[in-house]
């Protein structure tokens, strides 16, 4: 896998896995399962560079890509994306 350098050294995996359909975003949610076996694959392929956020689900996609990972955590990034304005009660955003 090719790598890339982000800003001041953060070294990346030069593709990396967009994790938001990992759940119900677009559509029914996928086995949480199967998805964090996904993670892992890709890995194990090379990735380490994965993308969240606390919108996805919302919480829920942050909790399957944070055990996904964890085995591994100190060998992959995570970028995530917050300050979103949701709605406790509801999960509406």
């Amino acid at each position: 896998m090719k790598m890339r350098t982000l800003g001041n050294g953060l070294e990346v995996s030069a593709l990396g896995l967009g994790c938001m359909s990992m759940t119900a975003v677009y559509g029914p949610a996928p086995d949480r399962i199967e998805m964090i076996a996904l993670a892992r694959a890709a890995h194990e392929r090379g990735v380490t560079f994965f993308d969240t956020a606390e919108a996805y689900g919302p919480f829920t996609n942050e909790e399957i890509v944070g055990e996904a990972l964890a085995p591994i955590r100190d060998q992959v990034v995570i970028a995530t994306k917050f300050g979103f304005d949701i709605d406790l009660e509801t999960g509406d955003r």
